[in-house]
């Protein structure tokens, strides 16, 4: 059987694929990826390519485009890129570089599957790609769902070339004649993953030189057995995790009686990646700390006074939106701003309604979240209040108040924060010639 029909037949055998599914396929110029768009253009599948540029290597970055765009526009498919600040983003999230390109392009790819309407997103990774997966979960201690490896379909991901090995992709990108580029990143030592490939697995194919085929087999074992233990647990989870509009939320009185066992606990809270010491640190605060955040690599959980609640973390984010003195609408967030500039001074008593004595602002306003350290003069309280203050007041949670837009005036004071309160200093006042109105509707 050649290469094309094993990769059907896994497809069909994983269920990765419907024969009418929108695939988009992330191509960074490697031999993996280029294998991947190869066989996918010949199967005829319904396809486009998504190629990051992170700027981090130079003009091999801008090759590796070159390289993608030259593929994409010999065999008529539709290609996506986008250029990323990495090291700024990594600077800004106090992040790995590693860590930054990872949250960005997988970012990037939901966002592009989303607006454009794939079904799929296709990632090149094979079956040694799955086999360093689990060697460094078992350094990291990650337990019998990080001994699963890499997932074929996991949500609208799919890795549709784990059945082969690196060698076969090196054997079939040689006989086919495809045109890769190396990233000279992964030959060197001082990345985790690359140091398990590199100095690694060659002793364990010395020890075992059918190594790749039996490892494989081992992980299934694992992932049998997760399954198997899931049958008990999940049960129990559907009882405890209450999907909402953002996330999830646990009653603190439903969960208690699983609490004092950390084992269990772990694997309730595994669809969230928090580990056993972040669970032990939960079980510690359980009382005493309401309002703490606890934190995996997506998601954060929010310990509040009568319930835990779980949100996923957002990684490319519209931060700050601007509004200039021609805007009429804008977005920011699940948020729908209107704008519009009249001379109407009349007092409309809606929380989703301000009017602003245009005279006093300074263009461009921003839409942006709450910071630490932001005040304001609430409309009908006296003198200056701290914003975090002014969220507790109103009972509203660490998560709540992460999504509630503030608007800013050029000068740095806050105008508004949209659907509670306006700032006494802008008010409309007897004096006003020219109003602002914003209107903040959610989509």
């Amino acid at each position: 059987m050649n290469v094309l029909e094993r990769l059907k037949g896994y497809i069909e055998k994983e269920h990765l694929l419907m024969p009418h599914h929108k695939v988009l396929l992330t191509v960074s110029g490697g031999k993996d990826s280029m294998l991947m768009a190869h066989l996918f253009v010949k199967a005829g599948y319904t396809l486009a390519i998504a190629h990051c540029n992170f700027k981090l290597r130079g003009t091999d970055s801008d090759e590796d485009e070159a390289l993608v765009r030259k593929f994409a526009m010999e065999n008529n498919v539709p290609i996506f890129v986008r250029h990323f600040d990495t090291k700024a983003y990594a600077k800004e999230r106090q992040i790995s570089i590693q860590m930054a390109a990872r949250e960005l392009r997988y970012a990037w790819f939901e966002k592009l599957r989303h607006e454009m309407g794939f079904d799929r997103i296709a990632v090149a990774h094979h079956l040694n790609d799955h086999i360093e997966t689990v060697l460094l979960n078992l350094c990291r201690g990650t337990g019998l769902q990080g001994l699963q490896g890499i997932l074929p379909l996991r949500e609208r991901i799919i890795r549709p070339l784990l059945f082969l090995k690196a060698s076969d992709i090196e054997h079939f990108v040689n006989m086919y004649g495809i045109a890769y580029r190396d990233d000279q990143s992964n030959f060197s030592t001082k990345y985790a993953r690359n140091k398990i490939r590199i100095d690694i697995i060659p002793h364990f194919q010395k020890l075992q030189p059918d190594f790749e085929m039996v490892f494989e087999q081992n992980i299934n074992h694992f992932k049998e057995s997760y399954q198997l233990l899931q049958q008990f647990v999940e049960p129990i989870r559907r009882k405890l995790f209450y999907p909402t509009g953002e996330g999830w939320e646990v009653r603190k009185e439903d969960l208690e009686p699983y609490l004092d066992n950390l084992p269990l606990l772990y694997e309730l809270f595994s669809p969230f990646n928090f580990s056993k010491a972040i669970l032990s640190d939960l079980q510690q605060a359980w009382v005493r700390e309401s309002g703490r955040i606890f934190q995996s690599d997506c998601y954060h959980m929010l310990l509040d006074r009568n319930e835990l609640f779980i949100r996923e973390k957002e990684f490319i984010s519209a931060d700050e939106v601007l509004i200039t003195s021609e805007t009429s609408t804008v977005e920011w967030k699940q948020y729908c701003f209107h704008a519009e500039v009249s001379t109407d001074v009349t007092i409309i008593n809606a929380t989703e309604v301000a009017k602003l004595d245009y005279d006093l602002l300074v263009f461009p306003l921003t839409i942006r979240s709450w910071k630490v350290g932001d005040s304001f003069y609430p409309l009908g309280m006296e003198g200056r209040k701290k914003l975090s203050d002014f969220f507790i007041n109103k009972k509203i949670s660490l998560f709540e108040k992460e999504n509630i837009p503030i608007v800013v005036n050029g000068n740095g004071d806050i105008l508004w924060v949209a659907n509670y309160r306006i700032d006494n200093r802008y008010k409309i006042t007897s004096n006003t010639k020219k109003v602002l109105t914003l209107v903040c509707r959610t989509d």
